[in-house]
């Protein structure tokens, strides 16, 4: 049985539908909420060289501490580093869910993305 890593936040509906779909194609999930556990600056940087997607991919930009923020207009300016460090800083930042096997990383939820990466 292959175990995936799933960050993501219980009470998001996209989130819950993609734990739903994973454990419908027979995967072990190891959950970690990110609003509780935001994954560390180590963790981010693996995440994001192996997703193959741009940094700010992982941005949650339709949340609102995104918005509250002003961070569509703050990114330009911050480096990758601290990109990563405010991702890492609060975990309502950073789109989710996340899932990773190790090796290949998807972030958000896409049935037919989730077909193409974690089908059986």
């Amino acid at each position: 049985m292959h175990q995936l890593k799933v960050y993501q936040y219980p009470k998001c509906g996209t989130c819950r539908n993609a734990v739903k779909w994973l454990q419908n194609e027979g995967y072990e999930l190891s959950l970690q909420n990110i609003f509780e556990q935001a994954p560390t600056t180590d963790e981010l940087e693996d995440l994001i060289a192996k997703s193959g997607l741009e940094l700010k991919k992982f941005f949650n930009t339709s949340g609102e501490v995104y918005k509250e923020m002003n961070l569509k207009d703050k990114l330009a300016g911050l480096t990758d580093k601290e990109k990563i460090e405010l991702l890492s800083s609060n975990g309502r930042l950073i789109k989710r869910p996340i899932v990773t096997d190790g090796s290949q990383v998807t972030v958000g939820f896409k049935a037919e993305q989730y077909q193409a990466s974690w089908g059986k």
